[in-house]
């Protein structure tokens, strides 16, 4: 890395950037064109929230909080669908048609994934789990990099404030070379009591922009806005089709349709599931949100929501490979059987740089995972409660990210934690999905070429055999070293093998 830093921007050119328009461009730009060391410290200084939240408890015990309204997606008009894909993301230039035929050539797709990557103290956390996640683009093979990023929500704490979207997203990703997407969480909605804030606002600047453009609170930095239609929407790429769904501005539980906020997001769920069916889909389906239908933290399940999302892949007859959901602070996974035998990874990646969370209370026991935490019943109950839940993993002390790899066959979901290193590429947790039955197997791994070398080395050793200790090719000096080496690489494959 250079030894010198790009100059920040001094707090005034970030405190109140919404006054300033955007600056359009031609295409797309994701991280730095050098890598830069990471950031040690906060440009814009964020005072304690504290009095803030002691006024919405207070509103709250009065009049209770609501779901907020919010901007339909571009595409949403009259029942519509907002659908965005991976080659619009990449721009309409050669090279991004070019991407998109290389991925479905390779026949695998990765990506990442995680939530709650906002922090409130500095820096430090979050460049444990960037740090980390660079390490995956530096492969012995192409097809294992990643091509997109999918952030679960809460990007920015406490309410989404567009000065804070320099120090907590823009310079902790301004070495990410890959195009960034998210769902919206509820930090990213809330609005702090006694302001002029939007609802989403730094949310909408940065994520569903309408044309490539540099916002003000990037600093200088490259990274253009996203151009997701808005806070629900359909994202397509090869291998795999991600439903992006906004479960509000409440701390509990996730809301993606009431009497405040309207249907219109069951509407663009059914007619998504419906065209997908039609069209006889093959690839992975997952789902995309910020709270999460079953935890084990503190924070509770969403069984309203769910139940809402059930009904709607009931009646379409089309459910998801997987479900993926932040908000609380930690690592969590849980299988869902369905009465059909069909199995539902349900993925919660919440510790993505804020504040790690325990599952279990100070002093109290610790939890055994793997664990049955819901019966299959047949009593007249919600879906999501008539289902048998496993709660299969967790991790509650570190940091960490999800790292996702989707092919014609199957989809797996792997769990990193950061204080592994970036010299480690072995996840913690893992799961795979079998895409044709929905059930989960034993992950088919792809070559990554020790076989092809394999074979090399033998052929080579064959050879070396053949040839005997007074073959032409090996006298001279440094025969014997020549016939060592081999006969020592053969021996490190046969123990790899």
């Amino acid at each position: 890395m250079p030894k010198g830093r790009p100059s920040n921007p001094s707090p005034s050119d970030l405190v109140l950037p919404i006054n300033r328009p955007p600056t359009k461009v031609v295409r797309p730009a994701t991280g730095e064109p050098r890598p830069t060391p990471d950031p040690t410290t906060f440009v814009v200084k964020h005072p304690s929230d504290g009095p803030f939240y002691d006024a919405i408890k207070a509103f709250n015990a009065k009049h209770g909080l609501h779901a907020l309204p919010f901007p339909a997606p571009r595409g949403s008009e009259n029942g519509g669908e907002p659908i965005l894909t991976l080659q619009q993301v990449l721009g309409s230039s050669p090279n991004a048609a070019n991407a998109i035929n290389w991925i479905a050539a390779n026949k695998q797709i990765v990506f990442h994934s995680l939530g709650d990557c906002g922090s409130l103290k500095g820096p430090a956390t979050q460049n444990l789990v960037v740090d980390k996640m660079l390490a995956d683009f530096n492969e012995g093979k192409d097809i294992e990099v990643p091509q997109f990023h999918v952030l679960l929500g809460d990007v920015v704490y406490s309410f989404g404030e567009v000065k804070y979207y320099y120090d907590q997203f823009y310079d902790q990703y301004r070495d990410y070379p890959a195009p960034i997407l998210a769902a919206a969480g509820n930090h990213d909605a809330m609005v702090a009591p006694d302001t002029q804030a939007q609802s989403l606002g730094g949310y909408l600047r940065t994520f569903c922009a309408t044309d490539f453009e540099v916002t003000p609170e990037a600093g200088g930095l490259a990274r253009t806005a996203q151009i997701q239609p808005g806070v629900f929407f359909t994202f397509e790429a090869p291998f795999v089709t991600i439903i992006f769904l906004y479960t509000n501005a409440l701390e509990d539980p996730g809301v993606i349709a009431d009497g405040d906020i309207g249907n219109s997001q069951l509407v663009f769920l059914a007619a998504a599931l419906t065209r997908l069916k039609r069209a006889n889909y093959q690839g992975a389906l997952l789902f995309a949100h910020h709270h999460p239908p079953y935890t084990l933290a503190r924070h509770g399940w969403s069984i309203d929501m769910q139940t809402q999302i059930d009904k709607i892949c009931d009646s379409v007859g089309l459910w998801p490979h997987a479900d993926l959901a932040g908000h609380a602070h930690n690592y969590q996974r849980f299988t869902r059987l369905r009465s059909d035998g069909t199995q539902i990874p349900y993925v919660v990646c919440g510790n993505g740089g804020h504040n790690v969370q325990r599952l279990n209370a100070t002093g109290g026991a610790v939890i055994r995972a793997p664990q049955l935490i819901q019966k299959a019943s047949t009593a007249n109950v919600a879906s999501p409660l008539a289902d048998q839940v496993t709660f299969e993993n967790y991790d509650d002390k570190d940091y960490g990210y999800l790292r996702i790899i989707a092919d014609a066959q199957q989809l797996r979901i792997e769990y990193h934690p950061a204080a592994d290193g970036s010299a480690a590429k072995t996840p913690n947790d893992f799961v795979t999905v079998s895409l044709a039955d929905r059930k989960l197997i034993h992950y088919s791994a792809p070559s990554l070429g020790r076989p092809e070398a394999a074979k090399q080395i033998v052929k080579i050793a064959a050879k070396s055999k053949r040839a005997g200790p007074a073959a032409p090719q090996l006298r001279g000096p440094g025969a014997t070293r020549k016939i060592r080496r081999r006969r020592f690489a053969m021996k490190r494959w046969r123990v790899r093998v």
